[in-house]
């Protein structure tokens, strides 16, 4: 997949303002779990804490003061003001906040950058082990600046997959349970972490 025709921003700027708003959010993360936060509901199993929202705005922070005319879709405040940019931020402050409650350390700050709708760069900090997945259309992935790349493993029965469950699993019929089970039985090793962002990282 291609660039979009004439991108004025260099991806490494990108990279390097996501990763700056990541980290962050990522020591607001770390203090919150050290110190206290608040719960909330948003439904019955859908959690939001007071760390959600401080981590989002740091995030926000950082990116409208290197860009300041760019929207961007948070995870808890939704759109900010429609702008004709071409470039969207999409910002995930605290993916597996059902974990960070409980005190499970598998959570983790997720940020994306699109640029006329296609997703052009990537980064997801783990606070809990100091570790920066970053990815650039076109230029593959990295965990803390090393190339990474996917499994090589092509047969189910040696396979690790890893899977998740909608915030609507009591409601809805649909709900992923049957193929966990059949899947269980086919693989080598079947986990649901909590944490969808980190998934695709591993």
């Amino acid at each position: 997949m291609s660039l979009p025709p004439s991108l004025d921003i260099p991806l490494d700027r990108l990279i390097s303002v996501a990763t700056d708003a990541a980290r962050q959010a990522g020591a607001v993360l770390r203090e919150s779990a050290r110190t206290g936060f608040r719960i909330e509901h948003k439904q019955i199993i859908n959690l939001v804490t007071d760390a959600d929202h401080r981590a989002e705005q740091r995030i926000i922070d950082v990116i409208q003061d290197a860009f300041p005319t760019h929207p961007i879709l948070a995870e808890e405040r939704g759109l900010t003001e429609p702008s004709p940019s071409r470039y969207k931020w999409v910002i995930d402050p605290l993916d597996g906040t059902t974990n960070f409650a409980h005190g499970f350390p598998a959570y983790c700050v997720s940020i994306g950058v699109e640029c006329e709708g296609l997703g052009i760069i990537g980064v997801v900090y783990d606070p809990t082990r100091d570790e920066l997945f970053t990815a650039q259309l076109g230029h593959g992935a990295q965990l803390n600046g090393a190339p990474i790349s996917v499994s090589s493993t092509n047969h189910l029965d040696q396979a690790l997959l890893v899977t998740g469950f909608a915030y609507d699993i009591r409601e809805t019929a649909n709900n992923n349970l049957n193929h966990f089970a059949r899947f269980a039985l086919k693989v080598q090793g079947l986990r649901r972490t909590g944490t969808a962002a980190l998934d695709l990282c591993y």
